[in-house]
């Protein structure tokens, strides 16, 4: 049974925030508050959760594009091949907010991902998504919670995504109603930007 915990966004309770940080570093899996719809995440460096979410998603780990939220693009290098000067200034005005960017990976890649070409960095506008990857100390695994129901696509309420997932993960908050668009993905692994999905995030910026 998933615990089902209210953060309040203006100001995440530091206690709540641990809690599902240990939660989150003892292979637990979370339903989160993002700046679109709400996400499933766990702790990147525990391969046992990550197995559960591509089990949950019905893929293979190594061939899932699940993405890599960060808190900021500090620990981008870690995961990501060196970019060039106009690749980071797009980074720098689009984040934090509602974009998944596709960059080249490096090699430091977690073991489950090492084959990956390409990665989706997101570094979402939500002060509790950020709150929870700061105090985990590394990016969360993520990946949206699509609804079986084509016209809705995504549930905004956070009641109603606990009584469906209530079995599946560990913690689902309540960080409010969310959105039902997703990120806006742009490829920025080649010499030109790609924009693969129009979502929240507007591709004026480019």
């Amino acid at each position: 049974m998933a615990e089902f915990i209210k953060i309040y966004p203006k100001n995440p309770n530091p206690k709540q925030i641990q809690k599902i940080v240990k939660v989150l570093k003892n292979g637990g899996l979370i339903i989160y508050p993002t700046d679109t719809v709400y996400g499933l995440g766990c702790d990147i460096t525990n391969v046992k959760a990550l197995e559960r979410i591509a089990r949950l998603k019905g893929v293979k780990l190594e061939k899932s594009n699940f993405s890599f939220v960060c808190e900021d693009l500090s620990n981008l290098s870690d995961y990501v091949k060196q970019i060039d000067t106009t690749t980071f200034k797009i980074l720098k005005r689009a984040l934090p907010g509602p974009y998944t960017f596709i960059l080249p990976g490096s090699k430091n890649l977690p073991n489950p991902f090492k084959k990956r070409k390409t990665v989706g960095i997101r570094v979402p506008d939500n002060s509790i998504a950020l709150a929870l990857v700061a105090a985990l100390g590394n990016p969360i695994v993520s990946t949206s919670i699509r609804d079986d129901d084509d016209v809705l696509e995504y549930t905004t309420d956070p009641e109603l995504i606990h009584e469906k997932w209530d079995s599946r993960v560990d913690i689902v908050i309540d960080g409010g109603y969310g959105d039902n668009e997703g990120s806006t993905i742009i490829d920025l692994s080649e010499d030109e930007p790609i924009v693969i999905r129009e979502g929240k995030g507007s591709i004026e910026i480019f």
